[in-house]
């Protein structure tokens, strides 16, 4: 007598798919890539979105792509940070120096 086959068992619900993990994954992309102003929105929502999965218990199938798109969101904000930082540095430095000055 042969069994029918019902598939591989599982045990507790299917898994989810978080609703926010695609749109967190490009958007932390697109910081690296296009436009470093979106990487601190990727890594809040990043932070957001892990914060409510490991609130839930339950398994969510995304959850390392929302884990990419916070660090490449991450990556991207210290990135932002401190081409600002070279920027305010150069200017005081002219500033100081009297790069700004006209030589008439």
């Amino acid at each position: 007598m042969s069994y029918p086959y019902y598939g591989p068992s599982s045990y507790g619900p299917p898994p989810q798919s978080h609703p926010n993990g695609t749109a967190i994954l490009v958007l932390g992309i697109l910081s690296l890539v296009i436009c470093s102003i979106l990487g601190p929105f990727a890594w809040v929502m990043g932070n957001r979105a892990l914060r409510e999965i490991d609130e839930s218990g339950y398994y969510y199938e995304n959850r390392g792509s929302i884990q990419a798109g916070r660090i490449c969101g991450i990556i991207s904000s210290v990135l932002m940070m401190l081409t600002f930082g070279f920027i305010i540095f150069g200017l005081g430095m002219a500033f100081v120096t009297g790069g700004f000055e006209s030589g008439g």
